[in-house]
Formats: C-alpha cells, sequence, structure tokens
C-alpha cells in the first residue's frame, strides 16, 4: 500500500470518527454507553471477519501467539476508549470532548518517540504543533485565551481517560504481528464476549429508542466501528504511530464541518483554523521535505552534468 494511499485513509477515517462524536451526542440521549459499545461492535463483527478474511486471507491459528495483545486490544479500544467517550458525552459538547481529544497527537508522538524511538524531523515537529494550533482555533473560534476559562467538568476528564486508552491501544496495534483487519476483528470478538454478560445484566428498553438513535448506531457500526478502525490499523503499521497520531488533529476540523452541515455556524476562524490542520498535516507527512529533498537531488544532477561537460570541453581543447 502506498504512502499517498495511506494518509487518504487516515483522512477518511478521522472524518468517520468526527461523525461518531456528533452522533453519538444524540444517541447517548436514549442508548447507555455500554449498550452504544456493545450493540455496535456486535453488528461490526459480521463485517470485520469477512473483510478480513478476503482481504488479508490469515492463517487464524497463527492469531494465538498474540492473543495477549489481542486482548489488550480489545479491552483498550474497543471496550474502554468507546464507553469512556460516550460516557463523556453524556457530560460535555461534542466540542470540548473534541477538543480534548486533540492532546491525542501529541501524547501518541512522545510516546512512540520514548517506547519506539520512532524519529520525527524539525518540520514534521512544526506540522504537529502547527496542527495543534489550528485544532484550538477551530474549537475557540479564533479566542485561543477561552482555553485558560474552559471549566472541566466530568465529561472532559473522562475524554483524558479516552485519549489515554487510545494511545495505548495504538501503541499495541503497532507492535502486534497479526494483520490489522484480523487483529481489529479478533480483539473485536473479544470485547463483545467480555461486554455480553454486563449488557445482558444491565438490559435495554427498546422501545424507547427513536429513529434518530438507530440511525446513529447503524452509521458507527459501518463507519467508525469498520471503516476507522480497519483503515487506522492498516496506517500504522504502514507509516508509524507518530506520523498517523498527527491526523487525528483532522477531528475537531471535521466536527465543526459536520456541526455546519447540521445547522451551527462555521466561522471564518474556524476555517483558518481547518487550513492550518490541513497544513500541519501536509508537513507531517513529509511531503514537503521530499519535494525539497527531490529538488536537490535534481540541482546536484544539473552541476554534476555540467563538470563533466566542462571537464570534455577541456580534454578536446
Amino acid at each position: 500500500m502506498s504512502k499517498y494511499w495511506t494518509w487518504f485513509l487516515l483522512v477518511i477515517c478521522n472524518l468517520f470518527w468526527a461523525g461518531n462524536y456528533v452522533f453519538g451526542k444524540y444517541v447517548i440521549v436514549e442508548v447507555t454507553p455500554l449498550w452504544i459499545t456493545f450493540s455496535r461492535w456486535t453488528l461490526a463483527l459480521f463485517f470485520l471477519f469477512p473483510i478480513a478474511h478476503y482481504i488479508e486471507k490469515p492463517i487464524w491459528k497463527e492469531a494465538k501467539k498474540d492473543w495477549f495483545l489481542l486482548f489488550c486490544m480489545g479491552v483498550l479500544g474497543v471496550v474502554g476508549y468507546n464507553i469512556f467517550l460516550y460516557s463523556a458525552l453524556g457530560y460535555t459538547t461534542p466540542t470540548n470532548a473534541a477538543l480534548v481529544s486533540a492532546l491525542n497527537p501529541g501524547v501518541l508522538v512522545i510516546s512512540s518517540i520514548i517506547l519506539y524511538r520512532e524519529r520525527i524531523s524539525i518540520l514534521q515537529t512544526m506540522g504537529l504543533l502547527v496542527s495543534l494550533i489550528g485544532a484550538l482555533v477551530v474549537l475557540t473560534n479564533g479566542e485561543i485565551e477561552r482555553l485558560l476559562q474552559l471549566q472541566f467538568n466530568r465529561g472532559d476528564l473522562l475524554m483524558v481517560g479516552a485519549v489515554i486508552i487510545w494511545t495505548l491501544y495504538t501503541l499495541i496495534a503497532r507492535k502486534i504481528a497479526t494483520p490489522p483487519i484480523t487483529a481489529t476483528a479478533i480483539s473485536t470478538a473479544i470485547a463483545v464476549l467480555l461486554m455480553a454478560p454486563f449488557a445482558y445484566s444491565q438490559g435495554i428498553h427498546t422501545e424507547k429508542i427513536g429513529d434518530l438513535a438507530i440511525i446513529g448506531i447503524l452509521y458507527m457500526v459501518l463507519f467508525p466501528s469498520v471503516g476507522s478502525f480497519v483503515f487506522w490499523n492498516l496506517s500504522v503499521q504502514r507509516i508509524g504511530v507518530s506520523k498517523a497520531g498527527v491526523f487525528l488533529n483532522l477531528i475537531p476540523v471535521f466536527t465543526a464541518i459536520i456541526s455546519g452541515i447540521l445547522g451551527e455556524k462555521v466561522t471564518g476562524a474556524q476555517g483558518i483554523g481547518g487550513l492550518l490542520v490541513f497544513f500541519g498535516v501536509y508537513l507531517t507527512t513529509g511531503m514537503l521535505e521530499q519535494s525539497l529533498n527531490f529538488k536537490n537531488i535534481k540541482e546536484k544532477e544539473k552541476m554534476t552534468d555540467c563538470k563533466l561537460v566542462d571537464s570534455a570541453c577541456c580534454q578536446e581543447k
């Protein structure tokens, strides 16, 4: 898979996750965090295993070697992260939740540098900072000083927990030997089995679930659950944790865009912030560095050709 395709998958992946924030706020009114997580991932299994079998054609028995890491991925990425996220949306706004999630790229980069000794260049570091600033501009409508006035409630603190859980999940996904889609399918199956007795004990009142909640859960199944998790794990194994992590700054931007489509106003400051995020992601991908390096190589080749021509002329004389 080419790096350009990987970057495209990461953009789409975060677009789907942004929709998860918006829909999650509506669904949590009628369905508990546990049942949102349990239902979406139970249904997602019907897609994940066929996709894994068709694309990766894994030898399923070999996944036993990674059983502990797959168990941890299920507990952290499927159960822990989603329950923390939906619980947070019960106490805070999607905007605040997205603001806290903007911490994710920085935490991922620092963690991957410390644990995996991944290296990022100065330009890529600048890209991380620019995209973070852009995310903050989007979420504060250009009034960065509002960050100092935020009153962090229970929901905001739960999102901090979600950030930590997602960091651990991604670091494990980077290390695992099992193919990414197969790993997603197996870890999801483990998570569903773990949640089943708790979901049964809690129960659910289906008569209280409206059409919007049903549409929201179906969206979560097809896009954030199947699409985003598969795309994310494929990308992390392809380009690493630190570079993939910066793309998470697209979530606040896409959240603002989706909210605007649903009727909320999107200001000029948010548009500028969105451009900063995209530019930061562009720097982090290394495309600018490659372009500059390519230009330098061409100049060196040109100089070499000129020297060869001059040398040939001298020999003729």
